[in-house]
């Protein structure tokens, strides 16, 4: 449920199923679709160079392998 309030009131309640409904309704309108796939998310011109993609290649191994969840600076 998500309650909306200010200093003297309740303003508006929402079941979490309502919201969710919403929710789906405005994908629909925006013709958004659900990702199948990483191929739907890959397109040209991301990294500059490929120096670039393995930089972050290799960020995204270490920060996934960093078990306590500080951050990591490959720097």
């Amino acid at each position: 449920m998500l309650v909306t309030a200010s200093h003297d009131h309740v303003h508006h309640v929402t079941p979490l199923a309502e919201r969710q409904a919403t929710l789906e309704e405005l994908f629909r309108a925006k013709g958004v679709r659900p990702i199948q796939s990483a191929e739907d998310l890959a397109c040209d011109g991301v990294f500059e160079s490929d120096e670039e993609l393995e930089e972050f290649i290799a960020h995204t191994y270490a920060a996934r392998r960093n078990r306590d969840g500080r951050s990591i600076d490959l720097r």
